[in-house]
Parts: C-alpha cells; sequence; structure tokens
C-alpha cells in the first residue's frame, strides 16, 4: 500500500488520544487482509469511536465508528448526522447536483425515495430476470472449457453494467467506458482523475437525458423526466443527481461484492460445495458473506455541536459508515469471523433506515444469479497457485482475481 499522505489537520477539539492511523484508505491498495486481518484489530483495541486522520476521499479526516448498534443510530438521526455531500463528486466539478435520494436528508428525501421506489421492487426487477441470466451464462460459457478465468476482468466487472445498461436502454458497446469511468470515480486517490471522470458521465448523462426529452421511451429517464414528484417535474439538477446516483450504485457495489464473494468460496471448498449442492441456500450465503465481506463505506456530515457516546462533533466533521467493520463487530455477532450460512444475519451492508439501498433487490438478484450459474456449470474452484490478492480500498476490491478448475 503507498504510504505518502497529506499532513493532517487535526481541529483543535479532537482529542489527541482519540486520534489513530486507519488503514482503509480511498484510493490506496493492499495485498494484508482488510477483512480478515484489520477489522478483526481494529475491533480487538476496543476503541469505539476514533479520529482517522485520512479517511475521507482526498486523504483528509474523519470519525470512525467502529460499532453496529452506534452506526444503527447514526443512519437515524439525520439531523445531526446529515447524508448531504458524502460523496465530493458534484463539488469536485464545481456543480451543485445531489445525488438523489442517497444524499437527500428526510423529509424531501421520501418524496424522492417515493418517486423511484416503483423502479426497484422485486416485481418491477424481476421482469430483467431472463436477460440477466443470460448475461451470466454467457459469460461462464465464454471461458468454462479453458479451465481458468480472471474473475474480475472476464466476469465481474462487466456483467453489472450490462444489466446497468439494460435497465437505463443505453448501448451495450458503451460497457468499456463506463468500466474505465467507473474505475476512476471510485479506485483512485488522485482528485484530477476523479474530478475528469465525474466530467465524463455527467456530460454523458447529460446528453441522455436531452436525447429522452425529444425521443421517450420505456426505461428509467423517460420515467424520471415525466414522473411527478410533489406536483412538480424534476429540474435538470435533480435529473443528474438521480441518474448520476443510479450509475454509481449500478455499476460497482455488485462487481465488488462478487469479487469478496468468490475469493471466499474459491479459499474455501467446503462451503463452495455446500452452495453447489443446495442452490436454494445461496440467497442466505449471500446475506451472510455481504455480512462478513462488507465492502461500502459511506459518511455523514455532523450538523451541529454533538456528543455521542462520548465524543464530541462539530459542525462540518465527517463521520465514516464502515460496513466493513460493522459486519465483523463482535457485540453484535457471535464468532463474527467465522462465515456461517446458517446465521441470517441483520447486517448494513446495504445501509439501513431511511437510506437502506433502493437498488438492493436488483443487487441480490445479479449477485444470485451469478452464484447460481457459476456453480451450477463450473466444478471446485481455486484462486490461481502462487497468486497473491490484492484489494483495492475505499470500496474493498479484489484487483484481480485468477480462479483455475479441471475443465476435463
Amino acid at each position: 500500500m503507498q504510504t505518502k499522505l497529506p499532513q493532517p489537520t487535526i481541529p483543535d477539539h479532537v482529542p489527541p488520544e482519540l486520534v489513530k492511523d486507519f488503514p482503509y484508505i480511498f484510493g490506496m491498495t493492499t495485498k494484508e487482509e482488510p477483512h480478515l486481518e484489520w477489522a478483526p484489530e481494529i475491533h480487538a483495541q476496543g476503541q469505539d469511536i476514533f479520529y482517522a486522520p485520512h479517511a475521507y476521499p482526498g486523504c483528509t479526516p474523519a470519525w470512525v465508528v467502529r460499532r453496529m448498534d452506534h452506526l444503527r443510530e447514526i443512519y437515524f438521526d439525520t439531523d445531526t448526522f446529515s447524508s448531504k455531500d458524502f460523496s465530493p463528486y458534484a463539488k469536485l466539478i464545481g456543480e451543485n447536483w445531489t445525488n438523489t435520494p442517497v444524499e437527500v436528508d428526510p423529509p424531501n428525501h421520501a418524496k424522492y425515495r417515493k418517486m423511484a421506489n416503483p423502479l426497484f421492487t422485486p416485481k418491477a426487477v424481476s421482469t430483467l430476470d431472463d436477460k440477466i441470466r443470460k448475461y451470466a451464462i454467457d459469460y461462464v460459457e465464454a471461458f468454462r472449457h479453458r479451465g481458468e478465468c480472471e474473475f474480475m476482468g472476464e466476469f465481474a466487472f462487466e456483467f453489472p453494467i450490462k444489466v446497468f445498461l439494460e435497465l437505463m436502454d443505453f448501448p451495450l458497446e458503451h460497457t468499456r467506458k463506463f468500466l474505465e469511468w467507473e474505475y476512476d470515480l471510485l479506485h483512485v486517490s488522485d482528485m484530477g482523475k476523479m474530478a475528469a471522470a465525474t466530467r465524463n458521465v455527467v456530460g454523458f448523462l447529460r446528453e441522455e437525458i436531452e436525447d429522452r426529452r425529444k425521443n421517450p421511451c420505456d426505461d428509467i429517464l423517460s420515467y424520471a423526466l415525466q414522473v411527478d414528484v410533489d406536483g412538480a417535474k424534476l429540474n435538470d439538477d435533480e435529473l443528474v443527481g438521480f441518474s448520476f446516483n443510479l450509475f454509481i450504485g449500478g455499476l460497482d457495489t455488485v462487481s465488488t461484492n462478487m469479487g469478496l464473494q468468490f475469493t471466499h468460496l474459491a479459499r474455501h471448498p467446503e462451503d463452495q460445495e455446500f452452495l453447489r449442492n443446495s442452490p436454494e441456500e445461496i440467497p442466505h450465503g449471500i446475506d451472510e458473506l455481504m455480512r462478513a465481506y462488507a465492502a461500502v463505506t459511506t459518511f455523514r456530515t455532523c450538523t451541529r455541536e454533538t456528543e455521542f457516546h462520548g465524543v464530541k462533533m462539530m459542525p462540518g466533521d465527517k463521520v465514516m459508515m464502515s460496513t466493513t467493520l460493522a459486519g465483523r463487530d463482535p457485540a453484535e455477532f457471535d464468532n463474527p469471523d467465522d462465515v456461517d450460512f446458517g446465521r441470517r444475519p441483520r447486517h448494513v451492508s446495504f445501509g439501513y433506515g431511511p437510506h437502506t439501498c433502493i437498488g438492493m433487490h436488483l443487487a441480490k438478484r445479479e449477485m444470485r444469479i451469478a452464484l447460481e450459474e457459476f456453480l451450477g456449470r463450473i466444478p471446485q474452484f481455486s484462486i490461481k497457485p502462487g497468486h497473491q490478492l490484492e484489494y483495492h480500498l475505499g470500496m474493498i476490491q479484489p484487483v484481480t482475481l485468477p480462479l483455475v478448475w479441471d475443465a476435463r
């Protein structure tokens, strides 16, 4: 992992004893194990809340809250801990749109959520089942007879992009371009590259929005242009914020979770075989793997001076919502570092409370179908001998995942 980090500015209200180094640094990579090594070590230190000098994108400080019950409190206290501007994208390019609805606080959040909900109900996303399954089969069949694949590049990255393009009615030839933009949005520490990717995505989305104004069709952008929200149409910033949020949420989250899930299964042939022989358990397996290998970190901004479990926080302080730490909290889960498909966990990997991920039903559907088709077509697989795993941080994700199996 890179070690040259900017000198942080620690505010006066932060006691020196609460300032601690924190290894999960956005845009970095590591060959250590973020879930298997770092999370247990942080919990073992016992500090419930501490101040990390380089936790927020751009290597700036944030409070880290490690306990599940504390995270749940913050998820619900939207007056004190605002979701507004938890990501840097609009500000990076000098614009004022907001990722909608994820960065909108109650009570306004409810109207946008109500607008978007019909698009992502289990019934609505079930209409994509056949196409999702076809994409999964096509990818698996392309490498099944070879006896090996680089799972991230040959399956995990492109598969959810194809589903997103289908949902948005964008041409499939955009797959490679979207993958490049997604990488620079979510996996680099260079804010210039992040800004350039933001401009590219926003420019593309604005062109597509304008096209749907002239040529409406049966897709999400056309729906967003036509729907009434509290008796009014969405304005340009609202349309950009809504579509940008879909871009971010619809691409990398599924890729990331698939990569981590298949890494675990490749390392644990007994779990792999259990799901292969009991495919009806795959949905429960996904929930347990999402708990144990939670990858998503979001942020809140403190809106007023407050004392949270003995820690003074001030307006403007960033608060890190690490689902990675929450998923391995020993106060919440017995033997948190064990994967137990009988656990049926109440994890927060899709968020919690009013901002629970609106696309969770689609994401779980993609992951389930990917596992069904891969396990149903590929025999016992493992990580290629000699390969050392490396992980992106921020959104924790294997950089590459070479898998091998007996193709005879």
